[in-house]
């Protein structure tokens, strides 16, 4: 395996895929909610993988036979985008209270159901008549301390369950964002994989620097978002990024589909 093929590969993956889309934010956003992290991240790595496997193996010639193909991709991604940015938009106007102490439990598996505590909290649990009334107060001694712990835990885990992301819908979000955008195909298969066999019988070896590039890229990018926590640990921090994601997603829609 040629190294220095590999090395051009990582650094032209590195180039392609570090950069602010719809995609990245996308991970970073599970990422700091820490919800189906590895699923994400692998999703898109995966789907960089084969990507680059189509380009390098020349299925990008292909591509360029039909371009219709890429255009109703634009077309399509552009209008998911735009979607997109449209309900983080609704996110940051009509907040649902999400802080970063949502992800407590780490991937978004915890074994909580939203906060709801133990089933003697939900049935009104030790602290309560079971009408919702507070009884703590006739609780002599040490039974009266152990129940005010579980009441603060069950208030501070809860709203990092409002609007949690189910596994299906952050999987199928990922995958449309991956495969409706068209850059990808431009920039993986058409670029990568024109670069590529430019290295003759070393383009394997600049796919596989490209494809380390892209697993590198995206768990670092999931797992390291987590180091946000003190900044997003407050409702108005999520509304701020969900603000800017809604820019981002509704203008990268909108350049998809203005003439070039």
């Amino acid at each position: 395996m040629s190294f220095s093929a590999l090395l051009a590969g990582l650094g032209l993956g590195l180039s392609l895929i570090v950069a602010i889309g719809a995609q990245n934010l996308f991970v970073l956003r599970q990422g700091i909610r820490r919800e189906h992290v590895f699923a994400v991240a692998a999703i898109c790595a995966l789907s960089d993988l084969t990507l680059i496997l189509l380009g390098v193996s020349g299925v990008g010639a292909v591509l360029q036979a039909v371009p219709w193909l890429v255009e109703a991709v634009r077309w399509a991604g552009a209008a998911f985008l735009i979607v997109y940015g449209l309900l983080a938009a609704k996110r940051a106007i009509r907040p649902s209270g999400d802080a970063l102490v949502a992800g407590e439990g780490g991937d978004g598996s915890d074994g909580s159901s939203g906060g709801t505590g133990s089933g003697a909290d939900a049935a009104g649990g030790p602290g309560t008549d079971g009408s919702g009334r507070d009884t703590s107060a006739s609780v002599p001694g040490p039974a009266a301390a152990s129940v005010t712990p579980t009441i603060e835990r069950t208030r501070t885990t809860s709203p990092a369950r409002a609007g949690s992301t189910t596994l299906t819908a952050a999987v199928l979000t990922c995958l449309a964002l991956t495969w409706l955008n068209p850059h990808v195909y431009l920039d993986t298969v058409f670029l990568l994989g024109s670069i590529a066999n430019t290295h003759g019988d070393g383009r394997w070896a600049f796919a596989a620097g490209a494809g380390l590039a892209s697993i590198v890229w995206f768990f670092g990018l999931a797992y390291g978002s987590r180091l946000l926590g003190g900044v997003l640990a407050s409702p108005r921090a999520w509304r701020v990024l969900d603000g800017v994601i809604a820019v981002v997603m509704i203008g990268l829609g909108v350049m998809l589909v203005l003439p070039h």
